[in-house]
């Protein structure tokens, strides 16, 4: 369990480097996404070919639904949050992108029967807490817009997506990250064609290569493996609790590397979600017999 935790979180530090790394490529939002997409599944593919695995492919047909459901929502989670994080900027998005980890702790008693405890009832309202404090400014201001839509849609659909997978079994982490991507891939890829009216209107002004293949190897490929082959082996309500590591991450990145400097209300908040996440798993732990 621990070694599932070090991955998960080690997954969701990379995460939360890819607006620090998609500052470097002049591509559109969903050009971004088709690239990570696409250099992910091909570096994924390779592996299994340098380590002569093969996929299972009986376990793969017996669960194309709930893979093909979490591909889907991958997809289109990474369009809608990176059009958001370009309508209505970062933090804004964030507030609303992350309302998916409270989906699923909210659903987790009926889909999974995971106890709702106090402990995680009290965590949510710390996080819930952290997250306005970090981000609340701009969601006054901004209000309700196509921009903050797309960040809610995007909350949907990442919850969707870690439903569908904690449901998948009998798979590695490997071939799940696999056929997610290349489902992932598959869904993206129309959309940025129709976008740009063919493939003779995909922009090739921003092909900094040393950013896309960082962004497509290390944060999608990489990062993916550890990430679906972690949620796996953890409470749903854990994961959803744990993700909060992601946008904090994010901030403490931007400040440091891009000098986007946290207030004493964002830091304030950034404590608040440190801190409900950690009681919530603490509480689990004190309240387990010896």
């Amino acid at each position: 369990m621990t070694k599932a935790y070090l991955k998960y979180i080690l997954s969701l530090l990379i995460f939360g480097s890819n607006g620090i790394v998609a500052s470097y490529i002049l591509l559109s939002s969903a050009e971004i996404v088709l690239s990570r997409t696409v250099i992910g599944s091909l570096f994924l593919g390779l592996v299994f070919i340098i380590g002569r695995k093969r996929p299972d492919i009986k376990q793969i047909k017996k669960q194309w639904f709930y893979l093909l459901g979490s591909g889907i929502s991958l997809g289109l989670s990474w369009v809608f949050v990176y059009e958001a994080y370009r309508l209505i900027g970062v933090s804004t998005a964030t507030l609303a992108y992350y309302c998916g980890p409270v989906i699923v702790i909210a659903v987790a008693p009926f889909i999974f029967q995971e106890k709702m405890t106090a402990g995680k009832m009290t965590g949510i309202c710390l996080v819930a807490l952290g997250m306005v404090l970090v981000n609340g400014d701009d969601f006054l201001t901004e209000g309700i817009s196509w921009g903050l839509m797309c960040g809610i849609m995007a909350a949907v659909l990442y919850a969707t997506m870690l439903i569908a997978n904690k449901k998948v079994e009998k798979l590695t982490g490997l071939e799940i990250t696999l056929v997610s991507l290349v489902t992932a891939s598959a869904v993206v890829a129309p959309y940025t064609l129709l976008l740009h009216q063919g493939i003779n209107g995909v922009s090739l002004a921003g092909l900094n290569l040393l950013p896309i293949l960082i962004i497509g190897v290390v944060n999608t490929g990489i990062a993916c493996y550890l990430y679906f082959s972690a949620i796996h082996q953890l409470p749903a309500q854990s994961v959803a609790m744990c993700s909060y590591i992601e946008p904090l991450s994010a901030l403490v990145f931007s400040a440091v590397m891009l000098h986007e400097h946290l207030t004493m209300v964002q830091f304030s908040g950034a404590l608040f979600i440190l801190g409900g996440a950690a009681f919530s798993e603490l509480y689990q732990l004190r309240k387990k017999p010896g």
